[in-house]
């Protein structure tokens, strides 16, 4: 028996074979448009191309064996949506305080308690789902931000690629670093080795490299550790780390980045971002995100209270 789907108002004008593939990720890419070749998907009962642009209300009939249709919103045995923190919800977005140790993709990450935390709050719809609108690892704490609809994915999408959002990152990093100062360097990405590297201009930009910018404020330091605030003119993965281990200053327990021994790990949190003065009027100009537990502790342990500590807490 054929699996018949039924298209909803963010599904309309959308090409078949994209709308497909989210709605059918288990079905491999191959496959799916053998079915096309073959004729086998039908729209509205009639054999569709891929290119063929969808209407709201048609249905759109697959092989059963081809693959079960959506995403389920909540595997058997994933956890609760204990990790799920909003700082903030609305104009399609659905903004976080993501603890540390919990990764933003695959089994038991954020995305699926944050598909299981909006089960039965949005309309349905067979292209669009949940999602991180962009990076955090998964040892760093802090503001990440989720797509509640299309039209926020763009909205948010639209900011990051147009530099207009504003992110700053609190970090213990080795050493007294004492004035504030910007870090432009030339980032490459070494995927085999999952890291980053500062590389020289002329050789970088050869080998793919991308430019980096962050601005750094000392907040409060000893003769071993600084607390900073780095705000990030660029977003590259694994910037802050790449950028502070070449500046003299790794991230105090970044082991891959020849950080100090710290127990449990490096200490990194996403603590604010602000959205551009034209944003919508129900978007907070600034959202900040209280530091986790260990890092309050941490910090507590190696400095004097700062005013900026105290109002993050």
């Amino acid at each position: 028996m054929a699996i018949e789907m039924i298209a909803c108002p963010d599904d309309n004008g959308r090409r078949l074979d994209r709308l497909l593939r989210k709605a059918l990720p288990e079905l491999p890419l191959s496959a799916l448009h053998r079915l096309l070749r073959q004729g086998r998907i039908l729209v509205d009962g009639k054999p569709a191309a891929a290119s063929c642009r969808v209407t709201e209300g048609s249905t759109i009939t697959v092989p059963e064996a081809a693959s079960s249709p959506g995403v389920p919103l909540q595997s058997p045995g994933v956890a609760p949506t204990s990790a799920v923190h909003p700082l903030w919800e609305g104009a399609g977005l659905l903004i976080l305080n993501k603890p540390a140790g919990i990764p933003v993709h695959g089994p038991g990450s954020l995305e699926i308690q944050v598909r299981s935390y909006l089960a039965g709050q949005l309309p349905p719809s067979l292209s669009f789902k949940p999602g991180p609108l962009h990076r955090l690892d998964q040892p760093t704490s802090g503001i990440i931000v989720f797509s509640r609809s299309i039209e926020g994915a763009r909205y948010f999408s639209a900011l990051l690629r147009e530099g207009r959002l504003t992110k700053r990152y609190l970090a213990l990093v080795d050493g007294n670093l004492e004035a504030p100062t910007v870090w432009e360097d030339m980032l490459i990405r070494d995927t085999r080795r999952e890291k980053t590297f500062v590389t020289s201009s002329t050789r970088g930009r050869a080998a793919g490299a991308k430019e980096a910018g962050t601005r750094v404020i000392p907040l409060a330091s000893t003769s071993r550790y600084s607390l900073i605030m780095a705000e990030l003119a660029t977003g590259r993965t694994h910037q802050i780390r790449a950028q502070a281990a070449f500046h003299g200053h790794p991230l105090a327990g970044d082991r891959k980045y020849g950080g100090s021994f710290q127990p449990g790990g490096f200490l990194l949190h996403a603590a604010e971002l602000a959205f551009p003065p034209d944003a919508p009027p129900e978007v907070p100009c600034v959202i900040k995100a209280p530091l986790p537990a260990p890092f309050s502790t941490r910090l507590q342990e190696v400095f004097i209270a700062t005013d900026y500590f105290l109002a993050c807490n």
